[in-house]
């Protein structure tokens, strides 16, 4: 994890303090995201903090608030897990550890994915809505086949395949993959599909939360979305009973086909930009790959 010094308190505050997040708050961390509600273990905690920065509010030795952010290249970055412990909101932390953030990302054009508790503060940080995300979940159930057409074929992906994958997320996300998606690839099962030899879209599959997790997915357009359904069908193939999750980006037509397969829709959240028009960045950043499944709602 990358760390870039403490950060100052109010003489005001003297019992509270901010600080660079680190390893030893998992725990506490991974406690506030349980009273938040949200699935997310030790280790899923774990990995985002190798992958980026963050800060941490702490009052009387106890970690109350945390934040973090990542770094895509020089350009780009996200933003996410702000969390403040319920008995210490309204006193300012959450703006205080957002602009913690903000000050470490600088200039670079920043996403996030706002809960309806937090819209208000991102606004008023100068982030505006630029799309929408549905979350897809549940327990596998008997699962619809896909017929793919002739010439394309999914296979098990293999370590030979790692640059093409990375270079397809990064086209399909708009934002630099190459670190972020070394270390998916190699903690997760992936999948390719080929049309004549030649990869046209992947999917991963990793423990995260309650489950699995499928995400990143990347295809080629196709009608009816028919190669990303063909990527998430082979994971859900053999799984029965089993708890899985996909975030899926607006503007494709999985909604229907995934709740065939017995996922349900159970949260849409919108999708913010800062230092950027939120009109620049609605929809599918390419016009030929589109990003189906996310990594995560704040890894994007």
């Amino acid at each position: 994890m990358n760390n870039t010094g403490a950060v100052n308190a109010t003489p005001s505050s003297q019992a509270l303090h901010y600080r660079n997040f680190t390893a030893a708050d998992i725990p506490t961390a991974h406690t506030l995201s349980m009273v938040c509600g949200w699935p997310h273990r030790p280790e899923d905690w774990q990995f985002a903090a190798e992958q980026g920065t963050g800060f941490a509010a702490e009052e009387n030795g106890v970690v109350i608030g945390t934040a973090l952010c990542w770094k895509y290249g020089t350009e780009r970055g996200s933003l996410g897990l702000v969390i403040v412990s319920p008995e210490h909101q309204g006193r300012g932390i959450g703006r205080k550890l957002m602009e913690s953030l903000l000050e470490e990302l600088g200039p670079r054009i920043t996403f996030l994915h706002a809960t309806p508790a937090g819209r208000p503060l991102y606004e008023k940080l100068g982030f505006n809505v630029c799309d929408t995300l549905q979350q897809f979940q549940g327990n596998v159930g008997e699962t619809l086949p896909v017929t793919l057409p002739d010439g394309e074929r999914l296979r098990a992906a293999t370590t030979a395949d790692f640059p093409t994958l990375i270079e397809l997320a990064t086209r399909a996300s708009g934002l630099e993959r190459k670190t972020m998606l070394s270390a998916l690839l190699e903690m997760g099962e992936n999948v390719v599909l080929e049309r004549d030899g030649e990869i046209i879209g992947f999917s991963n599959l990793r423990r995260f939360g309650r489950g699995l997790v499928i995400g990143p997915m990347v295809a080629m357009r196709s009608p009816d979305d028919l190669r990303a359904k063909a990527l998430i069908g082979y994971w859900l193939n053999s799984r029965e009973g089993q708890f899985i999750r996909i975030d899926v980006p607006s503007g494709s037509s999985l909604a229907d086909w995934l709740v065939a397969q017995g996922m349900k829709c159970v949260d849409t959240s919108v999708k913010m930009v800062r230092n950027a028009p939120a009109a620049a960045h609605q929809g599918a950043p390419d016009p030929v790959y589109r990003l189906y499944g996310l990594v995560s709602q704040a890894m994007f």
